[in-house]
């Protein structure tokens, strides 16, 4: 607290100590301390009455009790801060953190945002609105530096241990159990907090709050992970079927801008660890599995959860928010949800204003305790168009009911199972092969191709809506050991969509702009508006979903097939929240490699289908009977677009 003027007398000077509420003055009078500042409450939200300009920006070290780059001494993490004066005279603020690999090299958001630090050292410009915002408002906002990146020690490990033990012990330091220091080597602690932490990130960022939360550290009260990771093996590969090749070591090489060699026996570990050469999961990728895994699992979750994720993001796909988010109320976690119908997109820039309104909600009753409405409000936001939103009670929508469709020997989709003895062939890419791209396996549905089968419905009667996470099942018989498959819902009709494989992901970035909170010279909180981005097409791609089919039983223990035997397989597409409109159709294409999302080599494999077994559960709302609504029906004969452009989305890591 800061000292009264001191008032001279004839006789002497007098000393004010503080002790407690009131000054003591020498001679024994006493006079009233300054009250300690107050957080100010309105309308059930906490208002800006601390000065951002006047804030305390510096930076700690703290002790991880890891030591990741195998150096002998245990690793420190570096923690940008920045408080509000106030809490220098008594007040005491709950603490919002992103953790993030990318404050040197991909930068922060849209914008590709970098610290910036004064001649001290002292953090100047934050990346991002959270501080401008936040700060005003009785917050402190923490910019961590990942474990092996930017100003702290250590080599990152693309979301393994030390990544998010980093996380955990500047939790543990908020509340004193964690040591840390200043730059000249003293002891820092953190007197000025509640020690109530939120996290908050987006992609890598995100992910590292739900590894943290999957510890249980105890005073992280709630988590916001945008278009986060929860599981790193189905980061990199589906079903024992491979996204990408040299994920793990390349990513830790991407955020870490030290020079190669200083980890490179630790990526080493990492390139082995993740077995490319199967695609299996194994306990290395155990040990980067935030559900079920060797350093955090969902059952130790304390943290309430705000999530966002895109349904139509194919970097981080959205099984990682949909299998969280169920393990989640399974455990009865209290949990809020918005979902949009973009791809790697943060919802700062695609509804800004109602992103930042509820954000703040969140944070004041999670972090503040204050008893304002956000849990009162419909649990999920959903976007279901360009310009279209709705409410619900959860996720998925409770009133979705699955339906069951067949593919049909004569190229129908509908609920009735084919005739015994119907069979569909393809072939998984003769050769050496990349695959068959999406646009190739969902044209002309209704032409032969010898690459894969295609089932499409008749016009549908009526306006319906797929909320949650389609099933494929299927009995195969393959002529070679395995082979991958692929499993697509369609959309087939002229629609104007969310541009989700487009430039930008589904967003358009404008050269206006708009700010959120206060600013500085420095750091002025102010960001290029955007929009969502559309486009004019004859079909969309709904849900995807791709097996190894030797990966049916186990993802750690194949079992190759026996040629010429049958196999039943059964797994999960991609999740999805998405309008099937009157009159258009409803397709399910079934091929082999797909080459726009999978990298390894076809397998070459003639794949049988039985059709009587064949089948993909659907969770349809409908105000008729579902079965009815997707029965095929007469209709003129139809061929479908034949000529079909889909770009594979653009890989933006943060």
């Amino acid at each position: 607290m800061a000292r009264r003027p001191l008032r001279r007398t004839r006789r002497t000077t007098t000393v004010a100590v503080l002790t407690g509420a009131a000054l003591v003055v020498a001679g024994g009078a006493t006079a009233a301390a300054r009250p300690v500042p107050k957080i100010v409450v309105k309308h059930g939200v906490t208002q800006p009455v601390f000065s951002y300009k006047d804030a305390i920006r510096e930076h700690v070290y703290v002790e991880t009790g890891v030591d990741s780059d195998r150096d002998g001494k245990t690793d420190r993490v570096n923690v940008d801060i920045i408080r509000p004066k106030e809490t220098e005279q008594g007040l005491k603020v709950p603490v919002i953190m992103d953790e993030s690999p990318y404050y040197d090299n991909a930068g922060r958001g849209n914008e590709s945002e970098r610290k910036t630090y004064d001649a001290k050292g002292d953090p100047q410009k934050f990346p991002l609105y959270y501080d401008n915002y936040f700060v005003p408002r009785g917050y402190a906002f923490l910019a961590v530096d990942m474990v092996g990146t930017t100003r702290s020690d250590g080599c990152p490990v693309s979301g393994g241990p030390s990544d998010v033990l980093g996380g955990k012990a500047v939790i543990d330091w908020l509340n004193g159990r964690a040591k840390a220091y200043k730059p000249d080597g003293s002891a820092a602690t953190a007197t000025w907090t509640t020690g109530r932490t939120g996290m908050i990130g987006k992609s890598y960022d995100g992910t590292l709050a739900n590894g943290v939360a999957a510890t249980g550290v105890q005073g992280l009260e709630t988590i916001v992970p945008i278009a986060a990771i929860s599981n790193w093996y189905a980061y990199s590969r589906m079903n024992g079927v491979k996204y990408t090749d040299d994920e793990q070591p390349w990513l830790s090489d991407y955020v870490d801008t030290d020079p190669a060699a200083k980890c490179a026996a630790v990526r080493a570990d990492l390139d082995k660890g993740e077995d490319d050469a199967t695609g299996n999961y194994n306990a290395y990728w155990k040990t980067t599995d935030y559900l079920d895994g060797t350093i955090g699992r969902v059952e130790n979750v304390r943290a309430s959860i705000f999530a966002y994720h895109g349904v139509n993001d194919l970097n981080v796909k959205d099984d990682h928010f949909a299998k969280w988010w169920n393990a989640l109320a399974k455990r009865g976690v209290q949990r809020k949800v918005w979902l949009s119908q973009t791809g790697h997109v943060d919802p700062f820039d695609i509804r800004r204003a109602a992103w930042v309104e509820v954000l703040h909600k969140w944070f004041d009753h999670e972090l503040q305790k204050i008893d304002n409405d956000v849990l009162r409000l419909p649990r999920a936001d959903i976007q279901l168009g360009p310009d279209q939103w709705v409410t619900q009670s959860d996720w998925p929508a409770q009133e979705a009911k699955a339906v069951t469709l067949h593919p049909g020997a004569d190229g129908s989709l509908g609920p009735e199972p084919a005739a015994k003895g119907s069979t569909g062939t393809f072939t998984d890419v003769p050769g050496a092969g990349k695959g068959t791209t999406e646009a190739e396996m969902v044209a002309s549905p209704t032409t032969a191709k010898p690459f894969r089968v295609a089932y499409v419905s008749g016009p549908l009667p009526e306006t319906t809506r797929l909320s949650g996470t389609p099933t494929a099942g299927l009995r195969i018989m393959l002529n070679k050991p395995t082979s991958n498959v692929t499993a697509l819902l369609v959309d087939y009709g002229d629609d104007t969509r969310v541009d989700y494989l487009g430039t930008g992901s589904g967003i358009e970035t404008l050269t206006t702009e708009d700010c959120n909170g206060e600013g500085t010279a420095s750091d002025d909180g102010c960001y290029k508006q955007t929009r969502i981005k559309t486009i004019s097409s004859a079909v969309n791609v709904v849900a995807r979903g791709w097996l190894d089919a030797q990966n049916r039983e186990s993802l750690s223990d194949p079992s190759p097939l026996k040629p010429g035997s049958y196999y039943d397989v059964r797994w999960d597409t991609l999740s999805q929240e998405y309008l099937l409109k009157k009159g258009h159709r409803l397709g399910l294409v079934l091929a082999g490699t797909d080459a726009d999302y999978n990298t390894e080599k076809a397998t070459g494999a003639k794949v049988t289908v039985d059709l009587s077994g064949a089948s993909i559960s659907v969770p349809i709302i409908t105000g008729q009977d579902p079965a009815a609504l997707l029965t095929p029906r007469p209709a003129t004969p139809w061929r479908g677009p034949s000529q079909v452009t889909l770009p594979v989305q653009e890989r933006k890591l943060s």
